[in-house]
């Protein structure tokens, strides 16, 4: 391809992708990313991925855009900003409400990416003939060292991609073309010896700065975990009920990032300080029809509920106190065991106890029975 070419189409591209609302365009080469095989090999080495087994799995993809797709010649990078107009950690004061991580406040980010980004490979096609790929998210790339490596910015402490002109919020999706593009030059790290996302973390999930251990990020015990939150993380993860935005929020960054356009991801207006007794409350056909087309729903509602019951514990709100103890005949062990956690910290000791001597006469599921034993004194509820 003729440099005038490859200039033409350049141009096509960065105009394509401002009309789809992207803010910062980029291109990189899929050889750019050296570094990642190993970092990512450490990660999984270290079980810092979790229950995430589908990391472990396709470990050799994600370290190699090539491997994915080995006609790919090009990849270019596309940011989209989702910066909130507002301090979100502002709820964490509110114990009644449940804390929803900031990009979850919209529509499911995949299906608003993943249609424009299709819209501007058709016209890559169009203009330069070959063949294209696009990923947001769901598949076996490592956006972020690809996003690094085409300038978009830097992966910051906190491991997410730092822009200097967007800072923290960013949605990232790629484009793999058959299509020779000059690459641009990557960003550098602009850290410092700021340390303010690694500080703020509540569970301490940061092992060393760049390193992430996903078991104790409230993010993964929210929405990846499938069991039970662990004792340790219950009282630390407050009353945020999917996913967590302190580290992100923490960035110095930020202050140069402008909240996203509402015309393109306006946060619903019922999700951004929801009632824990609202959400409680929820069956399984509200939750579904409640979360219709938002990321919250694929967790389903076992899981969201457990994640509100952890919330409820956390409120010292005794008016919840009657809906949680309805929730003790949850048909969902996962839920019941939640519950106990909830009432333990809403009861008083008395209260407490005699409910789980009543409970444990007809209790069958060992998770739920070792909720109910593993419940220490609370001084705080003493009579």
């Amino acid at each position: 391809m003729r440099t005038s070419t490859s200039e033409t189409l350049r141009a096509l591209i960065e105009a394509e992708a401002r009309r789809a609302g992207f803010e910062a365009v980029a291109v990189t080469r899929p050889d750019a990313i050296p570094l990642a095989p190993a970092r990512l090999a450490e990660f999984v080495s270290d079980g810092f991925h979790g229950s995430m087994e589908w990391i472990a799995e396709t470990v050799q993809r994600r370290a190699e855009p090539s491997t994915l797709w080995p006609e790919v010649r090009s990849i270019i990078v596309l940011a989209m900003n989702y910066g909130p107009d507002h301090d979100p950690r502002a709820i964490l004061e509110k114990r009644d409400r449940g804390a929803i991580s900031v990009y979850a406040q919209n529509r499911d980010y995949h299906d608003v990416m993943k249609g424009r980004l299709k819209e501007i490979a058709g016209k890559i096609v169009a203009k330069a003939g070959g063949d294209v790929k696009v990923f947001v998210d769901t598949a076996p790339v490592m956006e972020k060292p690809l996003a690094e490596a085409a300038g978009l910015g830097w992966q910051g402490k906190h491991t997410n991609l730092v822009s200097r002109a967007h800072g923290s919020w960013l949605f990232l999706g790629t484009i793999f073309t058959t299509a020779e593009l000059e690459p641009d030059q990557a960003e550098i790290d602009h850290c410092g010896s700021c340390r303010a996302c690694l500080d703020v973390c509540p569970t301490n999930a940061f092992p060393a700065p760049y390193r992430l251990d996903a078991r104790r990020c409230i993010s993964y015990l929210t929405i990846e975990n499938k069991g039970p939150i662990p004792r340790e993380f219950r009282e630390a993860i407050g009353n945020r009920i999917y996913g967590c935005d302190d580290c992100l929020a923490a960035c110095p960054w930020n202050k140069f990032a402008s909240a996203a356009s509402e015309a393109k991801l306006a946060a619903r207006a019922d999700l951004r300080e929801p009632s824990l007794s609202e959400l409680l409350a929820l069956d399984d056909a509200a939750f579904r029809a409640f979360f219709s087309g938002s990321p919250i729903k694929r967790i389903g509602r076992d899981r969201f509920v457990r994640n509100v019951l952890t919330a409820a514990g956390n409120s010292d709100d005794a008016s919840l106190t009657p809906i949680v103890r309805r929730l003790l005949d949850d048909a969902s062990p996962l839920v019941r065991g939640a519950a106990i956690w909830a009432l333990s910290r809403l009861l008083s000791d008395r209260e407490f106890g005699e409910l789980a001597a009543t409970a444990l006469k007809t209790e069958t599921d060992a998770a739920v029975r070792e909720e109910w034993l593993a419940v220490p004194a609370n001084p705080a509820k003493a009579d």
